[in-house]
């Protein structure tokens, strides 16, 4: 590995702490840390690499952290975990040789619909009524985690944020659907972080530290989001989706 500037290993570090703090809570971290890659002058396609590379370490300690305080259901995340991982192998195949540019559109309408939803309904998501899976329920998240999964390794922003409105939609509130979104979350960058280094796509130069920091950030995000409730997730999650479809416009439209 090449050796950093002092300057570049700071900015790296920072900027990878800032992306997985918010990240292991809501989604969304991919908008400060590809940026911040994409400053270093990386080829786009190594950036999404090195991003999938560093952020599967924050995502590793995010879930870990939520598995140890009893917010994921085990029995479930070990139904849908592997449909996620699959599903996103499968993104990362196809989007070398399908333009990922052509699902914006359709990204920014569901963002929108997510935002305004979790706007109106203001009660929603403050207390956990998941009450169990039935078989038609389980076999539309298994639907839901393989497609997100394919999502996350073909495009990817605001994976997060859809994922834990599907947990939301299924019962649970704002705090455990954060916890098993970033299990499935996990598990897509697991498989993307492989493909993408199996095709020599990431610079493990910039991975290792920002992934260090990410690690940091994912285990105080957690512990923030852990400590503060459902009533710090829900703003954050309307926060990050408002920058999300923000973000999405203004690609759009250049």
């Amino acid at each position: 590995m090449e050796m950093l500037d002092m300057y570049t290993l700071g900015f790296l570090v920072f900027f990878g702490f800032m992306a997985a703090f918010v990240d292991a809570v809501v989604g969304g971290g991919g908008l400060i840390s590809i940026p911040a890659l994409m400053w270093t002058g990386l080829p786009p396609v190594t950036v999404l690499g090195t991003n999938k590379a560093a952020a599967v370490m924050g995502a590793l300690t995010s879930f870990v952290t939520f598995v140890k305080s009893g917010k994921v259901n085990g029995w479930l995340i070990r139904r849908l975990f592997p449909l996620s991982l699959i599903g996103s192998g499968i993104g990362v195949l196809t989007v070398r040789l399908v333009p990922s540019e052509i699902l914006r559109p359709l990204v920014v309408v569901m963002l929108i619909a997510v935002l305004i939803y979790s706007i109106v309904k203001k009660d929603w998501g403050r207390e956990n009524r998941y009450a169990g899976m039935s078989g038609r329920l389980l076999v539309l998240s298994g639907l839901t985690a393989f497609a997100f999964g394919f999502y996350d390794g073909f495009f990817g922003p605001g994976t997060g944020s859809f994922l834990l409105f599907a947990f939301l939609l299924a019962g649970f509130d704002f705090l455990g659907a954060a916890a098993n979104a970033r299990a499935l979350n996990f598990a897509s960058n697991i498989a993307a972080a492989v493909l993408f280094t199996y095709f020599g796509l990431v610079n493990f130069s910039y991975a290792v530290p920002m992934g260090l920091a990410m690690i940091a950030g994912a285990w105080c995000g957690a512990r923030v989001a852990l400590s503060k409730g459902t009533g710090y997730v829900r703003p954050l999650f309307i926060i990050m989706t408002t920058i999300l479809i923000g973000k999405q416009l203004l690609d759009l439209l250049k």
